[in-house]
């Protein structure tokens, strides 16, 4: 279970959080790296991760040559190579400017049947050793929204429908102009998929996800609020900025500046 004083950590701004998270992420992959060949890593895609990846993108502690990458998600419906695509921002953002092992993005141009095969097959040829993720407006853990999340899911990846909230999230992240532009459909990692990782690293920055961060930290674990799961998690890491946790009872955490 999650330690409040362990494993949740605030920062007074969003570049503080993001960094902090870097440096998480980066000592967790310099520790594996000291006791096995290969590390296997699933990484998000929006806007709350990008301080993070910027660190790691300049990590000279990491040997990415023995690194394994996977994304969690992706839209269906959008052209190749669009810049709304999650692999295309990871590409930008990290794949594109280091030398990893390998990189396997999700394909949804094509037969997705065929697809989710694939994908699933690579994410169980070994365990995953880190997941770095955030939580959505309404709780969910990749595409994993309420009404699809499933704790005991039998799958590894699947096709799910975006609830409203999540596709109205995309927007309120400028990550689309309008609502009738984001995709109502996407391939995503289940939440037994992603909870199988050896660890996990989570950054929730912004006043909009606040709500959601208090259903996570302080409500049962329910699939009302997906994200809830992540509490049961034995190595979970936390990385908020200080409105995140604006719902959050103050004497719970601190505030590192």
């Amino acid at each position: 279970m999650i330690d409040l004083q362990k494993d949740i950590h605030v920062f007074s701004d969003r570049k503080l959080a993001g960094t902090a998270a870097g440096k998480e992420v980066e000592q967790c992959i310099v520790n594996l790296q000291a006791a096995q060949e290969e590390v296997r890593i699933v990484f998000a895609a929006a806007p709350s991760q990008t301080g993070m990846l910027s660190y790691l993108a300049q990590s000279t502690q990491i040997k990415w040559e023995r690194v394994i990458a996977f994304h969690m998600d992706e839209y269906i419906g959008l052209r190749a190579g669009a810049p709304e695509l999650f692999a295309s921002y990871l590409e930008q953002m990290l794949f594109s400017k280091l030398p990893f092992k390998k990189v396997n993005l999700i394909r949804t141009h094509g037969d997705i049947d065929g697809e989710l095969s694939r994908y699933g097959r690579l994410i169980a040829e070994a365990p995953i050793d880190l997941v770095c993720l955030g939580i959505g407006e309404n709780g969910h853990i990749a595409f994993n929204d309420p009404p699809v999340a499933d704790f005991d899911d039998p799958l590894v990846v699947k096709v799910v429908e975006l609830d409203e909230a999540c596709r109205i999230q995309q927007v309120n992240d400028k990550c689309f102009d309008h609502l009738d532009d984001v995709p109502t459909s996407a391939v995503t990692l289940t939440i037994p998929a992603l909870m199988a990782a050896k660890a996990m690293v989570c950054v929730v920055l912004g006043e909009n996800k606040s709500q959601a961060v208090s259903d996570t930290l302080t409500k049962p674990v329910s699939t009302e609020c997906p994200a809830s799961i992540l509490t049961t998690h034995p190595n979970c890491m936390f990385y908020f900025n200080k409105e995140a946790v604006a719902k959050l009872d103050e004497r719970s955490y601190r505030i590192t500046k």
